[in-house]
């Protein structure tokens, strides 16, 4: 019976790879799509401002997704001039 049971500490780092770690990586690149793409369709930002954000998104990966969250992406809302 305890024989049976020594292999559940290898067993850790598995569940916690399937269980946590993939769905939360799945769930920030569909977040950091979601911001490119946004900030390229953003209608309230000028053609310059689009390519900054553009490459902020993409260099910085998760964080530039973030970053346009909570700076860039609330512009949408302002009409263009």
């Amino acid at each position: 019976m305890i024989a049976d049971l020594m292999f559940l500490p290898a067993l850790v780092p598995i569940v916690l790879l399937v269980f946590f770690i993939l769905p939360l990586a799945l769930l920030a690149f569909v977040f950091w799509i979601w911001m490119l793409i946004s900030a390229i369709q953003n209608k309230g930002l000028t053609e310059g401002e689009k390519i900054a954000w553009v490459l902020v998104i993409a260099l910085l990966h998760v964080l530039g997704a973030i970053i346009y969250f909570f700076v860039g992406h609330p512009k949408r809302k302002t009409p263009l001039t």
